[in-house]
């Protein structure tokens, strides 16, 4: 049985109790207590989220086998007995982590120095800024270096409670955990945190219906027509909504999810080129180089290779290979 526990202060993002519902379910995956989850606080009692939400804690006392802090919606000054916890952890418990903003808990404990970490892209600059000894990766959903985990904001903090989980029991009880909280996919630590449909900014539910299935389907042409019908638009009236919409014609918007999926599948280094081309709709290594070097400036091996030159982040699981997953 692994001990989970998780360090509250007020104000702090209601949405970091949601993670904990990730080993809650792996327990009825498994049929049995894999986990004991403590809400904790610096003097325990009481603590209240942003939204006046009061939650019951224990006084931070006994380190339990994963320490994690939550986020707030921004960065604040951590009591001197986080600190001290934290730095008593990192001799004691398996694993360290940190959703969204609490890595600055981490950073100001120490426990960061020398590492690769992630935040809220908001305050990514920010944590770069006060600890210039961490190597921030603001484009990450979630990273591990050694026994600290830290993870992006808000929804990324139920990824990195998953890529505990398979940590500890594996790929599959990770996904069924996932299925049973009606995850769409369980998204990889090298997953950016702005992704290509925010980026695109799609304001009718019509346009944003195309560019979901354009995501879904990468390995079709994904043709014009294609994209219209499910857009249920006639061919003339889809282009120039698209258009209107998103700046962009759907070939180069289409284009852009493709290399978005690509460059994640590379940045994995689990893949060949011939099967990542094919997989997101390139179809052949020299369309994909010629989109890579639009868009990058560089060829898909230069991708490949920087995500190999960084630091050893994976250790062997599955969700966070090599600083990333899957």
């Amino acid at each position: 049985m692994r001990r989970i526990g998780l360090i509250l202060e007020h104000d702090f993002q209601l949405i970091a109790l949601s993670a904990l519902s990730v080993f809650d379910l792996a327990n009825a995956e498994l049929g049995e207590e894999g986990y004991r989850i403590s809400i904790l606080s610096p003097q325990g009692g009481l603590v209240r989220s942003t939204i006046r939400l009061g939650i019951e804690t224990e006084p931070l006392e006994t380190i339990p086998d994963t320490l994690i802090v939550a986020g707030a919606n921004a960065p604040a000054t951590t009591p001197d007995i986080v600190k001290a916890s934290l730095s008593r952890a990192a001799g004691l418990s398996k694993r360290i982590a940190a959703f969204s903003t609490g890595t600055f808990a981490l950073a100001e404990a120490g426990l960061l120095d020398g590492r690769t970490a992630t935040t809220h892209w908001l305050y990514a600059r920010l944590l770069q800024e006060r600890f210039p000894g961490v190597r921030v990766d603001e484009d990450r959903i979630f990273v591990r270096d050694g026994q600290i985990w830290t993870s992006a904001g808000m929804s990324a903090a139920i990824d990195l409670a998953l890529a505990l989980v398979e940590d500890d029991h594996g790929a599959a009880i990770a996904l069924n955990v996932a299925r049973r909280l009606v995850v769409y996919h369980r998204r990889t630590g090298c997953q950016p945190q702005l992704s290509a449909l925010l980026e695109l900014k799609p304001r009718s539910d019509r346009v944003r219906l195309a560019l979901t299935y354009a995501k879904e389907h990468l390995r079709s042409p994904l043709t014009v027509e294609e994209l219209a019908d499910a857009a249920r638009l006639s061919p003339r009236q889809f282009s120039r909504v698209f258009r209107e919409e998103t700046g962009l014609s759907p070939a180069k918007a289409v284009e852009m999810l493709r290399l978005e999926a690509a460059k994640a599948m590379l940045e994995s280094g689990r893949y060949s080129m011939d099967l990542i081309a094919r997989d997101t709709g390139f179809f052949d290594r020299d369309r994909m180089r010629r989109a890579f070097l639009r868009a990058y400036g560089e060829p898909p091996k230069s991708v490949s290779r920087h995500a190999g030159s960084g630091s050893n982040l994976g250790e062997g699981i599955g969700l966070a290979i090599p600083d990333c997953a899957l």
